[in-house]
């Protein structure tokens, strides 16, 4: 009973008539070269057939599962409709760290709301949401280093004297609200609630020690009490204004120089 042949000896054989095959041509033996040209050829086809076998044979091996990646935007929403106010990168950056996978670039975040704003001028509300600048109260323009969402009504967009403690403590108190929902060994969590209780008076403790998500909730809720009324009133009448000066692009990526100097002048 003759030998199985194996891809391997097939090789070795094509290895071999190549050589000889090389060799009849380089005497000249032509005869010779077309027999072992055309016993080259076979030896090629039965490799072809020896190796469609192997194929055959061979399991695929187990593709490894992967999440569908998160895109740049949508990683920015999670992390902004947690906090439910405008916020410099660098926040939101803390944020998605703390309670969200994968991983967010802050030099992805430079270009991000040039990107959303050329994307609304070339389809207006194409998409469910955009992100935009937080508005200035006094010019309505947009406010340097913050981020907002467009589904937001603008009294939430618009940002005045005291909105940046209102809004800090406001997301202090998300912030601590969704760590109490999560175990003790959420540690980047944890590390992000010590930041926002080391800036709230009676909060931040010894090195970390005694925080809790309640603790700073309540403390940060009655520091915003004082401020909320007031920040209320500025938001609610640059929100008044805007929606009566503004149009749609404007309402969201904030007032050309024109129309500032026009809004300016109107007061």
């Amino acid at each position: 009973m003759s030998e199985p042949i194996t891809i391997e000896m097939l090789e070795r054989r094509i290895d071999r008539l190549r050589g000889e095959l090389r060799r009849a041509a380089t005497t000249g033996d032509r005869m010779q070269a077309r027999a072992l040209r055309a016993e080259l050829r076979q030896a090629e086809h039965a490799w072809d057939d020896a190796l469609a076998d192997l194929e055959d044979q061979a399991r695929p091996a187990p593709q490894p599962v992967h999440k569908p990646m998160l895109s740049i935007r949508e990683q920015v929403h999670h992390a902004l409709t947690l906090l439910t106010v405008p916020a410099a990168p660098k926040l939101i950056i803390a944020v998605h760290d703390a309670f969200f996978p994968g991983e967010l670039v802050a030099a992805r975040l430079t270009s991000l709301r040039r990107d959303e704003e050329r994307s609304f001028r070339v389809q207006p509300f194409g998409r469910p949401y955009y992100l935009c600048p937080a508005l200035t109260a006094d010019l309505l323009s947009p406010a340097r280093g913050l981020l907002a969402l467009s589904t937001w009504p603008l009294r939430t967009r618009v940002v005045g004297p005291l909105s940046a403690r209102v809004d800090f403590l406001t997301g202090a108190i998300k912030v601590a609200q969704r760590v109490a929902q999560l175990p003790e060994d959420a540690h980047d969590a944890r590390r992000l609630l010590w930041r926002f209780a080391a800036s709230i008076p009676g909060a931040g403790g010894v090195g970390g020690a005694g925080i809790t998500p309640e603790t700073v909730a309540g403390l940060a809720q009655a520091e915003l009490d004082v401020h909320l009324e007031a920040d209320t009133a500025d938001r609610a009448a640059a929100a008044a204004r805007a929606e009566e000066r503004l149009d749609g692009s404007e309402a969201l990526f904030g007032a050309r120089l024109q129309r500032i100097r026009r809004t300016a002048g109107a007061t």
